[in-house]
């Protein structure tokens, strides 16, 4: 489904369900990170861009107090008070468009009702930052519906507190602050100790690159436990090297001095990865994208033996790119299932795209959807 076709989806989802047409409908991207993984909750820094595949919310104010939630892929959720929301109620999928007017009522700002109707281009589960991209999307569209006057960043940080609070994962900054306030043909320099975003150019077609997006088709939730265990790990050895956070530890071997090598493994991690993306952004600001790869690859590496947190299907996605020709490859997101990130030549890009295909084919798993990922705009109001 094309991205028009998706907004006008919602718009018709939202009259078929609610009796008339929307307010207006609102469009968030997905996003990709480049390189920095699981930095963001280390107050480190980490380096997404946004994607065209999206989620779209039509929706309008309702004088009851109630917000009613639908959604084309979901179905719909009971509607609750709009005043009287709670964390674990409404669940699901719901929690996420919810947790966000949660988190705004908390924050002071006066909404009342809404119906939201939701569609999507942008798939569930494949690393991309689709809940985020639900949450940046609601909370757009009840912001103008209430003409409540909040600044991006903030509106980013009730995303996260939504999710962490209301949904109960906890993540980091990053997915929201990359949906909110991504520019084309840039990536984002998130600096996740201070919540600053910085462009920095992405604009690799002019030097004859491309990125592939990789999807395994193997999902993920972060909410099972992996994520958080990898969290308290990180704050366990920041505590035991006498830091509030894996950012202040910027001695690569630092990491050594832990006794448990699990918290050794994952405090290397995060000590390095911050140190890949300042080089990263270092290179593409140099107008040298096609040396990111070896960072890409080494971040991948470092995700897999470190932090543990690949899985089979990303392992094979980036040894079959590498191997084809591809400049760097490495999982994005959070891990333990989603998408795979390859850095090639323009040229390369089909044989690429074939040798990763033919991979999973060997292995007997089903074929991966491989994509062009195309740096584009945050989210938006379309109508």
């Amino acid at each position: 489904m094309t991205a028009p076709a998706a907004a006008d989806g919602a718009a018709r989802l939202f009259a078929d369900r609610f009796g008339g047409p929307p307010a207006g409908v609102w469009r968030a991207p997905g996003r990709v990170n480049l390189i920095g993984e699981h930095t963001d909750y280390n107050d480190g820094f980490a380096l997404p861009f946004a994607i065209r595949p999206a989620v779209y919310v039509a929706a309008a104010a309702r004088p009851d107090g109630l917000l009613a939630l639908a959604s084309r892929q979901r179905g719909a959720a009971a509607p609750v008070a709009a005043r009287a929301l709670t964390p674990g109620h409404p669940a699901g999928w719901a929690a996420y468009p919810a947790g966000v007017a949660w988190a705004m009522h908390a924050a002071g700002y006066g909404l009342g009702g809404a119906s939201l109707a939701v569609d999507a281009d942008l798939p569930a589960g494949a690393g991309l930052s689709s809940s985020a991209a639900l949450e940046c999307a609601a909370g757009l569209a009840l912001a103008d519906l209430y003409e409540a006057e909040i600044p991006r960043p903030e509106l980013a940080a009730l995303g996260r507190r939504a999710e962490n609070e209301f949904v109960g994962v906890p993540t980091g900054l990053m997915d929201q602050m990359a949906v909110l306030l991504c520019e084309p043909a840039h990536a984002l320099l998130l600096d996740c100790r201070t919540g600053m975003g910085t462009p920095v150019p992405l604009d690799i077609a002019a030097a004859g690159l491309e990125l592939l997006l990789i999807d395994t088709r193997t999902g993920h939730a972060l909410s099972d436990g992996g994520y958080a265990d990898r969290r308290r790990a990180c704050e366990d050895a920041a505590r035991a090297l006498g830091a509030r956070s894996l950012r202040e530890v910027d001695d690569e071997t630092a990491a050594d001095r832990l006794g448990d090598p699990v918290l050794r493994r994952r405090a290397r991690h995060v000590i390095t990865e911050n140190r890949r993306v300042l080089a990263a952004v270092g290179l593409l600001r140099a107008g040298r994208p096609g040396a990111v790869g070896p960072l890409l690859t080494a971040s991948h590496v470092s995700l897999r033996d470190d932090f543990e947190v690949s899985w089979p299907e990303a392992d094979a996605a980036v040894q079959a790119a590498n191997d084809a020709g591809a400049c760097g490859a490495r999982m994005t997101g959070g891990g333990f299932g989603g998408s795979v990130i390859a850095l090639v030549p323009a040229a390369a890009a089909v044989a690429v795209g074939a040798a990763v295909t033919a991979s999973f084919a060997a292995a007997g798993w089903p074929p991966p959807v491989v994509t062009a990922a195309e740096p584009v705009a945050g989210a938006s109001r379309l109508r």
